[in-house]
């Protein structure tokens, strides 16, 4: 291949990759330059704040219902109480120290009470009781 054909496709990945990243920068500052896409990913951000001991933590405690689990089913800790499965009790103290709303909390609470008992007594594999525990409904 061609040296000088290499240095091009070089050159236009990287003026592609600083366009975008200057792009998407614009978005996160200007509010009139925001697209769609963006305030999707972007919807429940204000829902997430740090705790006392640096712990990213989920409080929807003012929003509505609706929003609580829209916010649950999206947000990254979602994916760190997965990782915790099986383990029931480390799952429920995750839920009561990083999650704060009290009707995301009884739903959650009552969903890995469900899950629980339906996996050990048999009426679900793990497969089924993690594909249970995807998401709050």
């Amino acid at each position: 291949m061609d040296k000088s054909l290499l240095v091009y496709i070089l050159l236009g990945i990287g003026f592609f990759y600083a366009i975008t990243t200057y792009i998407g920068d614009i978005q996160k500052e200007d509010k009139v330059f925001r697209d769609s896409e963006y305030e999707q990913q972007h919807k429940f951000d204000q829902y997430i704040k740090t705790d006392s001991i640096g712990q990213s933590i989920l409080d929807v405690t003012l929003a509505d219902p609706k929003t609580q689990i829209e916010a649950w089913n999206s947000s990254e800790l979602r994916e760190e109480f997965l990782d915790l499965f099986p383990d029931f009790d480390t799952m429920r103290a995750f839920v009561k120290n990083r999650v704060r709303g009290e009707v995301l909390l009884q739903k959650l609470n009552k969903q890995i009470q469900t899950v629980e008992d339906k996996f050990f007594s048999g009426a679900m594999n793990a497969e089924q009781a993690k594909r249970a525990l995807e998401k709050l409904k």
